[in-house]
């Protein structure tokens, strides 16, 4: 077993890794969270690993930085959700620094503007990516009531256009009365 600084050292230079070669949001650096923390590093299980992402996309601020919180916090307390916030923040922060000095030539480069049309198509293909396999677990474990939720939530926002809020606010409310419900059967 590490110790507590062996794993912050090991927690900081994987956030700071993820979050200085992702390029496309949030959703893209959960997937690269999921395969170093629960695939490569086993400190976190699969199901957990869901239900941090879910804690994560639910709280106000940037995904990636909510991710690094609930990830650090769950691994080592607050001193871990420290360390993956400044590593998960670094990055970033260097990068627009150095971009906002030279944003006049970035703007006008045609070299960068290809480049960057040309990872807008990747990072489509990682969100595609991130939905299934968030996705997967609760179509294989064949829970209808959460396929159901599922189903909804992406027909409430998609196709009748209700604001996300709401739509979270709702599955928020299932989720709680599917909770007691459940435990409401099980004492019987």
């Amino acid at each position: 077993m590490k110790t507590k600084r062996e794993v912050l050292i090991k927690l900081f230079l994987s956030t700071l890794y993820l979050s200085a070669f992702t390029f496309g949001g949030g959703y893209v650096i959960v997937t690269l969270m999921k395969k170093k923390f629960v695939d490569e590093y086993r400190w976190i299980e699969k199901d957990e690993m869901l239900d941090l992402v879910a804690i994560a996309q639910s709280a106000p601020g940037p995904v990636a930085v909510n991710g690094a919180i609930v990830v650090g916090y769950k691994l080592s307390g607050i001193a871990g959700a420290l360390t993956a916030i400044i590593g998960t923040v670094i990055p970033p922060f260097l990068i627009i620094s150095i971009v906002s000095v030279f944003y006049s030539a970035f703007r006008e480069n045609i070299i960068i503007a290809q480049l960057l049309e040309g990872m807008q198509a990747g990072v489509g293909a990682v969100i595609a990516s991130v939905v299934y396999e968030m996705g997967e677990g609760i179509v294989r474990g064949k829970n209808a009531g959460s396929i159901v939720i599922m189903l909804g939530a992406f027909f409430a926002s998609c196709v009748f256009g209700i604001n996300v809020v709401y739509i979270v606010l709702a599955c928020l409310a299932l989720g709680v009365v599917r909770t007691l419900v459940r435990e409401r059967r099980e004492r019987r």
